[in-house]
C-alpha cells in the first residue's frame, strides 16, 4: 500500500508565523545593487541617502514681478506710493529666475503700476524673502533625504534627482523558485482548452503565485511541471537549494495527505520539516521547511488555499528580506446577510461580496471551497473567523478585510436573490455605462431575496415565486411577508423553465413525471428558490412523492451549476432556465414560462444608481443581449407591475 501523509501536531497560523519568524532571521540575507533612480521604483534603498546639493540651489523668484530689496519698499501706501526704477532698484524677473544679487524680495505683477515716464509704482511694502524660494527651502545639502529600508516611490524619483542623486543602492529582488508539481497537470501553452481530457488541469497556481512573488517585491522563476515521482521532485528542489541566486522555495502541489503528496517526503529528506499543516481555513494542508538554510514551502493545490497560505505564511518572510514592515489590511465592521458557520479550533477566512445598503456595509459570503477561484476574483472582502468561535449570525456586526476600495464598494449595487443569467448582462452593461457603479448579485434564492430586503440588506431582490393558489407571480408573497414595507416591483423578464437534459436526451425524458424512473437523476435547486416552489407545486399536482426521486435532496444555489451538474454527467435531468441549457449545449423540455421580476425597496428607488439601473434595464441593449440568450420574453421589460403601499 502507498503510503500516506498525516498531519501530526498541526499549528494554529499565530504559531505558525512564529516559528518561521525565529527560524529564518532575514537580515544581511540578500545582496545589493546600483540602479538609476528612475529605474528604483519600488525597489528598497539598502543604505541612507543623503542630498548632494540643495534644492533649490540658488534663489529664486516664486511669482512673476518685480525682484527689489525690501527696505526700499517700506512706507509705501496708496496714500503714499512709491516709485522705483527698473535696473536701479528694481528687475522685472519672472517665476524661477535667478534673484539678482541686491534683491531679496518680489512685488507680484498685478501689485505694480508701470507710469508713462517708465516709473514702478507701488502701493505696498513687502517684507524680506517674500515672494522668494531661497537656497535651501526644499532639500539642504548634506541633509538625509531617505533613510535606508525605505521604498521608492514615483514622487521620490523627483526629490533624488533634485537633491543631485542619480543613482541609488537598493536590496536585489528575493528569487522564489516555483515547482509546479502533479502527473495531472498541463500547461496551458498551445493547446485547446475544450480538449482538455478528463483528470487533467491547466497549471495556473504557478502563474499566479508568481505574480504575487512580483507584487511583494520579489522575482520568481517557473520551472516546468513536474509529474509525481519524488526522485525527480528531489532533485529539482535540491538544485534550487544550491543555488546562490534562490532565496526561498515553493513547491505547489503534493502537500496534502494523499499516496502521491510527496512535498513533506522531500523537505524531510534533505532538511528539516518545521510544521505540516496549519488550522485555518483554507490553507490547512499547507508545509513550511529549511534546506540548506532556505524556506521551502509545500502550497496546497487548491488555488484559494494556495492564495491563502501565500499570504499568511510567505509573504511575511518576502517583506522580511526587504525589510519592510507587513502590510496592513484596512478593516471595516459589515453586516452579515446570513448566518456563517464555521467549525472550533480552525481559523476560516470566509470570502463576501460587500455593498453598503443605507447606513450598513452588508457582506454576503460566496463559495467556500478551497478550489473556487472565483471566490477570491469577485471577493470584496474576507472575514475571519477565529479558532474559538463557531460562526457569526446574520445582521451582527463583524470584521471584514478589505479587498476593493471602500469607494467602490459604496457604489455598489447589491443584489441579493434568485439567480438569473440576465443579472450578468445587466453587470455588464452597468460597467460599460458608468465608471462609478457596480452590480454584484448574490444567489440565495427568491425566499432568501424576500426576506434580504425585508431586513434591509440589500438594495433589489430578485424573485419569481409562484402563487400555487392562482398561478401569479410574487404579489402575493410580498403582501405576506413585507405588509408595512414601502416596495415597488419591477419586472425584468418573463423566461422559459423546464428540464434540463443532456444532448439529444439519451434517457428520453419527457417530462416532470420521468423523474420517479429508477434509471434518472435529478439535481434539485435550493429550498426556498423560485424553482424549488415550482417543482413542489408541479410534484404536488401529479401527486408525485419527492421521496421517489433520485436526487433530489442534492441542491445547487444557481441555474447554471444545476446545467453543469447535467453537462458533467452527475445528474440525468435538473428544472432550469433555457438560457442555462442553451449556454452549454444541452436539450431543454419546457415545463412553463414565468415572470422574474426586482423587487425594490421605496426608498432606493429615485437614487442615482437605481435611476442608471432603470435605464438600462429598458434600454433597447439589454433587450437585445437578452434575446441572443434565448428563452426570455421582454414585452414587459422594465415596467413597474406594482407598487406598495
Amino acid at each position: 500500500m502507498a503510503e500516506r501523509n498525516i498531519y501530526l501536531n498541526m499549528k494554529s497560523l499565530a504559531e505558525a508565523r512564529r516559528i518561521l519568524a525565529t527560524s529564518f532571521d532575514p537580515a544581511g540575507r540578500l545582496e545589493t545593487e546600483v540602479l538609476p533612480v528612475a529605474d528604483a521604483v519600488d525597489r528598497v534603498l539598502c543604505a541612507p541617502v543623503w542630498a548632494k546639493i540643495s534644492s533649490p540651489n540658488y534663489h529664486a523668484a516664486a511669482m512673476d514681478g518685480i525682484a527689489v530689496r525690501a527696505d526700499n519698499t517700506y512706507g509705501a501706501s496708496e496714500s503714499a506710493p512709491k516709485i522705483l526704477r527698473a535696473g536701479k532698484n528694481a528687475w522685472f524677473i519672472n517665476t524661477g529666475q535667478v534673484m539678482p544679487e541686491t534683491a531679496n524680495a518680489v512685488i507680484i505683477i498685478e501689485n505694480v503700476h508701470i507710469e508713462d515716464d517708465g516709473g514702478i509704482e507701488i502701493q505696498a511694502p513687502v517684507f524680506p524673502w517674500q515672494n522668494v524660494r531661497r537656497v535651501g527651502e526644499d532639500i539642504v545639502a548634506t541633509e538625509l533625504l531617505f533613510p535606508r529600508n525605505q521604498r521608492v516611490t514615483p514622487y521620490a524619483v523627483g526629490a533624488l534627482i533634485a537633491a543631485g542623486i542619480f543613482n541609488v543602492a537598493v536590496w536585489k529582488k528575493p528569487s522564489v523558485m516555483i515547482q509546479p508539481t502533479g502527473s495531472e497537470l498541463v500547461d496551458h501553452g498551445g493547446i485547446d482548452p475544450t480538449a482538455l481530457a478528463p483528470g487533467k488541469v491547466l497549471d495556473s497556481n504557478s502563474h499566479m503565485l508568481g505574480k504575487l512573488v512580483e507584487a511583494c517585491g520579489g522575482k520568481y522563476r517557473r520551472n516546468p511541471i513536474i509529474r509525481d515521482d519524488v526522485d525527480a521532485i528531489s532533485a529539482a528542489v535540491l538544485d534550487a537549494a544550491d543555488n546562490p541566486d534562490v532565496d526561498l522555495i515553493l513547491i505547489i502541489g503534493g502537500s496534502s495527505a494523499g499516496s502521491e503528496d510527496f512535498a513533506r517526503k522531500v523537505i524531510h529528506r534533505h532538511g528539516n520539516v518545521l510544521f505540516h499543516g496549519v488550522t485555518m481555513m483554507p490553507g490547512k494542508p499547507v508545509i513550511a521547511g529549511e534546506i540548506n538554510g532556505k524556506p521551502v514551502f509545500g502550497i496546497p493545490g487548491y488555488p484559494v488555499s494556495a492564495i491563502i497560505a501565500f499570504e499568511q505564511l510567505v509573504r511575511p518572510l518576502l517583506f522580511g528580506l526587504l525589510n519592510q514592515a507587513e502590510l496592513q489590511d484596512k478593516t471595516i465592521d459589515v453586516h452579515p446577510t446570513k448566518k456563517i458557520a464555521s467549525r472550533l479550533g480552525v481559523e476560516e477566512f470566509v470570502r463576501v461580496k460587500l455593498g453598503q445598503v443605507g447606513d450598513r456595509i452588508v457582506a454576503t459570503p460566496l463559495a467556500r471551497g478551497a478550489g473556487c477561484i472565483t471566490s477570491i476574483t469577485e471577493a470584496d472582502g474576507i472575514i475571519r473567523i477565529p479558532d474559538h468561535v463557531e460562526g457569526v449570525l446574520d445582521g451582527r456586526p463583524v470584521t471584514a478585510h478589505l479587498l476593493r476600495p471602500l469607494a467602490d464598494i459604496q457604489n455598489t449595487i447589491v443584489s441579493v436573490g434568485s439567480h438569473d443569467n440576465t443579472l450578468d448582462v445587466l453587470a455588464d452593461l452597468v460597467r460599460a455605462q458608468s465608471s462609478r457603479f457596480t452590480l454584484s448579485s448574490s444567489h440565495v434564492g427568491s425566499m432568501g431575496g424576500l426576506m434580504a430586503v425585508k431586513k434591509g440588506l440589500c438594495h433589489i431582490a430578485g424573485i419569481h415565486l409562484l402563487d400555487t393558489a392562482d398561478g401569479t407571480y410574487n404579489i402575493s408573497y410580498i403582501q405576506k411577508y413585507l405588509p408595512g414595507t414601502p416596495v415597488y416591483l419591477l419586472h425584468l423578464v418573463r423566461r422559459d423553465q423546464g428540464l434540463i437534459v443532456r444532448p439529444k436526451n439519451p434517457k428520453q425524458i419527457k417530462g416532470i413525471s420521468d423523474l420517479v424512473r429508477e434509471d434518472v437523476i435529478f439535481i434539485n435547486r435550493q429550498s426556498g428558490s423560485g424553482t424549488r416552489i415550482l417543482l413542489d407545486y408541479e410534484l404536488e399536482r401529479m401527486g408525485i412523492s419527492s421521496q421517489h426521486i433520485t436526487g433530489y435532496q442534492n441542491e445547487e444555489f444557481t441555474h447554471m451549476a444545476v446545467a453543469v451538474a447535467v453537462l458533467s454527467g452527475t445528474a440525468d435531468a435538473g428544472l432550469g432556465i433555457y438560457a442555462a441549457a442553451a449556454a452549454l449545449g444541452l436539450d431543454f423540455i419546457p415545463v412553463v414560462t414565468e415572470s422574474y421580476e426586482l423587487l425594490i425597496p421605496t426608498e432606493y428607488m429615485e437614487t442615482e444608481m437605481m435611476r442608471l439601473l432603470a435605464d438600462i434595464i429598458r434600454s433597447d441593449a439589454f433587450k437585445s443581449r437578452v434575446a441572443s440568450l434565448g428563452g426570455y420574453h421582454t414585452k414587459k421589460t422594465g415596467d413597474i407591475v406594482w407598487s406598495h403601499p
